[in-house]
């Protein structure tokens, strides 16, 4: 099983525009997120998707592979889908299983993006995304964390930015999940992906894993206990660079 990552990265965010090129101990966002999916196990190949020259020469500089895609993507996984046409017309070969890595998920380790792969051994999973606990209150309320319930298989039932399963009755026992960037496909369910409009709820909520839901696809929700954040705004940027200080995986890729 051929499994490749793609890290799609754009300097035009509305809630944190330049997010992928603001630095942590010194390194772009973008850098991180980079080099912890060429190291994660079972990803034979890496490469940053961006629309950005900025992104694309910083990538080139640190001897990564960059792909520029189109200005037009409002999706990151739209964005994966045409780097993986570039890859595919680059090297004349195609891979099973890609892996997307959000532009933003610097603390995420190797081995937890590795966890997705497994999961293709089982015929029937099409989609598998990486999910995390939300620890407060506060994050469990946050319109930039994407919550998601799932069902006894942990197959996603749907994604909102709004609490769900709903606090009304307190939040002891609520199960307070929050989907994280790392999302794997099997590449003929993310060329499909690619083709389809987007959906009602999926742009009611701005999640686009709401588009495979909608269609009747399935996504295997995998819950990972490392602490993640997807950063969003300039506040979470310094809490991940404070996690980053203790980092084992830091050392890896980021010299004293």
């Amino acid at each position: 099983m051929k499994a490749i990552g793609i890290i799609p990265a754009r300097l035009g965010a509305t809630r944190f525009p330049n997010k992928p090129m603001a630095t942590l101990l010194g390194m772009p966002m973008v850098g991180h997120c980079y080099h912890r999916t060429r190291l994660a196990p079972g990803i034979e190949k890496s490469y940053v998707a961006t629309c950005d020259q900025e992104i694309f020469d910083y990538i080139q500089s640190i001897g990564g592979k960059a792909l520029m895609t189109s200005t037009a993507h409002t999706r990151a996984t739209t964005r994966t889908a045409e780097a993986i046409e570039i890859v595919e017309k680059e090297t004349g070969s195609q891979a099973d299983i890609i892996v997307m890595v959000q532009g933003d998920e610097p603390l995420i380790p190797p081995e937890t993006i590795s966890e997705t792969l497994s999961h293709f051994n089982d015929s029937s999973v099409e989609v598998v995304n990486i999910m995390s606990r939300l620890r407060t209150y506060e994050q469990f309320i946050d319109k930039n964390n994407v919550k998601v319930v799932v069902n006894k298989n942990n197959d996603a039932l749907y994604f909102s930015r709004e609490p769900i399963p709903s606090p009304w009755k307190g939040v002891e026992n609520v199960p307070m999940y929050m989907q994280t960037g790392i999302i794997a496909f099997r590449r003929d369910v993310l060329l499909k992906f690619n083709k389809m409009a987007e959906t009602r709820l999926e742009q009611i909520e701005s999640v686009d894993m709401n588009r495979i839901l909608e269609n009747g696809g399935r996504i295997r929700m995998v819950l990972t206990e490392v602490v993640t954040i997807g950063v969003d705004t300039p506040q979470e940027l310094k809490e991940a660079e404070k996690l980053l200080e203790s980092d084992i995986t830091l050392s890896k890729y980021l010299k004293p």
